[in-house]
């Protein structure tokens, strides 16, 4: 089965995920029969679809007429042979139960079409079993979306030992189809591939606790604020729910034994009914305040040891040939929101030192679960996991990171995606520094600048996190003009600077966009000068660039109406200077700051420098032009550019 045979989606059960998958597949422009057991509970779904198709038209990311459409196409239904007679796909989001679905796939199986692929949303049951419920194992697969569907991006297409190639392809496409992004999980494994590190990260968590060898504080603010997770460890399985932690665990715990042994702790409060964030109180009181996390309590022996339970998971995955490395830190970077992947991370940190660790692990508490797995060893031997990956320069940065997508050009990562890249007085620094140390690269030509993730290029100021300055004008100064001069180093610097844009570019993002010299977005991208909405203006800047880049008019538009606007308007401005579809973006930006490094880098830096110092002054530039001009004859570039000319062949400049 291909997408174009697809019409009809049956989506069984009306649940948190339920509800989300039936969303997703009615906006991507599905017919969805949308079923449960209660009417009760089918139109309890239905109302928190419409609840969430207004929220997605009040922000903007469907219009008014976009969203009825949706959820025309939603049909909703207690009877099952209605639901699944006519659907091309059915996808089950039932209970959590082995019994309870495979119940379900009996009962479907009886008034499915022959050819209708079945696929469950099970975050952690076995698929094989599963298929082996219905008359069609070889059309079943899993296709695991993370909550809340409409917002996340990865879908694990699970493979189980009957399904066939043609169903895992299909699946992916239809994944495609939802504006989601695929990530197969080759092998049926306990807990795929996200749950298989998140749920021991989670258990080696407590355990630290439960042994009395950290607090709850200081594990997540290890995590949050040193590992740079979206969220403390404690504070996600309040999100997840501790009762579901805890039967993901404890079924991992069956089919892989000790090492998955669940810490009393979390039964503890499962028995206490303290299941997170659902009932007001899990490891934090969210009836009084909720998951406070300190920034500074942060343990290095606590970020070595969940660096180091990551890593054997991974490593274990890996040898299982569950999915590929690549695969897997993309996974848990699209699932979890992780800054990096688990391999990424521990490269970055140093492998051999988190194998040391759980081996020292392993010395003093005796406990299966600090195993080092072989895999783990022979990854360290080699110096890593990512052999071939794209170099990575973090060591000076928190906020920032560096990458290596071609010889002569860098990109430097906005590295935020937890916070939507939001612009911190750490990224204020960290910018110029970055900058400094790319210009003592003599093999760096471009600087394409984009931000972590497909949802931001910048929100802009992470204002929660500078609200130390709104009681203090000379505060509020002073970070006015640390943004003006981070961002002018973009225009001071010889190289060429492209942002690369995808997602939201709003206040100091789009300023910051604004101080490169091109600009590429994808069309799903919005922007907007949104200072005025909180009683401030554009101080990085936004004044002064906007208006010479697209005119007076234009940029008090812009900055008087604080609206939002969409790609193709800011290209019909000026502002952004090519645009390509979203998943696209990455790409078309590498390979087009590739082709500008082709380019005569002395010539283009002497572009800048004339354009911008003859801003406002016609006669200054004029003879800034003229003294570029006559540097330009006595450079080698030139006599390999004539002799290129003449030559008929593609000039190879060296920048000399």
């Amino acid at each position: 089965m291909k997408i174009a045979d697809i019409d009809t989606i049956a989506v069984l059960g009306a649940g948190t995920m339920g509800h989300g998958i039936a969303e997703v597949a009615a906006i991507a422009g599905f017919d969805v029969t949308f079923r449960d057991i209660e009417e009760a509970f089918v139109q309890d779904g239905i109302e928190q679809i419409e609840w969430s198709l207004d929220k997605l038209v009040e922000h903007e990311r469907l219009d008014r007429e976009e969203a009825d459409a949706a959820r025309d196409r939603i049909t909703p239904t207690v009877d099952l042979e209605a639901a699944v007679r006519d659907a091309d796909y059915v996808i089950e989001a039932v209970p959590e139960r082995l019994d309870v679905k495979r119940d379900v796939y009996e009962a479907v199986s009886e008034y499915a079409l022959t050819e209708t692929i079945f696929a469950s949303n099970t975050s952690s049951l076995p698929i094989t079993s599963l298929a082996e419920a219905t008359d069609r194992p070889e059309k079943f697969c899993g296709m695991h979306f993370f909550n809340p569907p409409v917002r996340m991006e990865l879908v694990e297409v699970i493979a189980g030992d009957h399904t066939a190639e043609e169903t895992l392809e299909a699946t992916e496409e239809l994944a495609r189809a939802f504006g989601k992004t695929p990530v197969r999980v080759r092998k049926d494994t306990p807990g795929f591939i996200v749950n298989r590190i998140a749920i021991p990260l989670m258990n080696e968590a407590a355990w630290l606790v439960h042994g009395d060898e950290a607090t709850i504080e200081s594990v997540d603010s290890t995590a949050k604020f040193d590992i740079g997770l979206p969220m403390g460890a404690f504070e996600l399985a309040d999100l997840v729910g501790l009762d579901v932690s805890l039967d993901v665990l404890e079924f991992i715990h069956e089919e892989l034994g000790d090492a998955y042994e669940p810490c009393p702790l979390l039964g503890e409060k499962v028995a206490a009914e303290e299941l997170g964030q659902k009932t007001n109180v899990g490891f934090y009181d969210y009836d009084n305040g909720g998951a406070e996390i300190p920034a500074n309590e942060g343990s290095e022996e606590v970020e070595e040891t969940l660096l180091a339970v990551m890593a054997n998971e991974t490593a274990k995955l890996v040898a299982a040939e569950v999915s590929p490395v690549t695969e897997i830190d993309r996974a848990v970077e699209l699932g979890l929101g992780f800054p990096d992947g688990p391999a990424a991370l521990a490269d970055t940190y140093g492998v051999d030192a988190l194998v040391s660790r759980l081996e020292q692990r392993q010395a003093e508490v005796d406990h299966p679960r600090y195993g080092v797995a072989e895999s783990l060893v022979d990854v360290a031997e080699r110096g890593g996991f990512h052999g071939t990956h794209k170099e990575k320069e973090t060591a000076a940065f928190d906020d920032l990171r560096i990458e290596r997508p071609h010889e002569h050009v860098a990109t430097i990562v906005l590295d935020r995606p937890h916070r939507l890249n939001a612009i911190t007085p750490t990224m204020l620094d960290e910018l110029p520094t970055a900058i400094e140390r790319l210009e003592q690269d003599a093999d760096t030509r471009v600087i394409l600048l984009r931000g972590e993730g497909d949802r931001a290029f910048s929100v802009g100021a992470d204002i929660s996190g500078m609200s130390s300055v709104w009681g203090d004008s000379r505060d509020a100064v002073a970070l006015s003009r640390q943004g003006q001069a981070a961002f002018g180093r973009l225009e001071e610097t010889d190289f060429l600077v492209i942002a690369a844009i995808d997602g939201y570019c709003l206040g100091g993002g789009m300023e910051l966009a604004t101080a490169a010299d091109l600009r590429i977005a994808s069309s799903r991208s919005t922007f907007g000068q949104t200072e005025l909405n909180l009683g401030l203006i554009p101080g990085w800047g936004g004044t002064q660039r906007l208006s010479r880049l697209i005119g007076e008019g234009r940029a008090k538009e812009v900055i008087f109406t604080a609206d939002h606007y969409d790609a193709e308007d800011l290209r019909d401005y000026g502002f952004v200077n090519r645009l390509v579809e979203g998943d696209d973006l990455v790409a078309e930006a590498e390979a087009w700051a590739a082709e500008l490094a082709t380019g005569p880098p002395i010539a283009q830096g002497y572009v800048k420098q004339v354009m911008h110092g003859g801003r406002g002054d016609n006669d200054a530039g004029l003879e800034l032009e003229a003294f570029a001009f006559g540097q330009l004859t006595q450079t080698d570039d030139l006599m390999e550019g004539v002799t290129a000319f003449l030559e008929d062949r593609e000039p190879e400049f060296e920048g000399v």
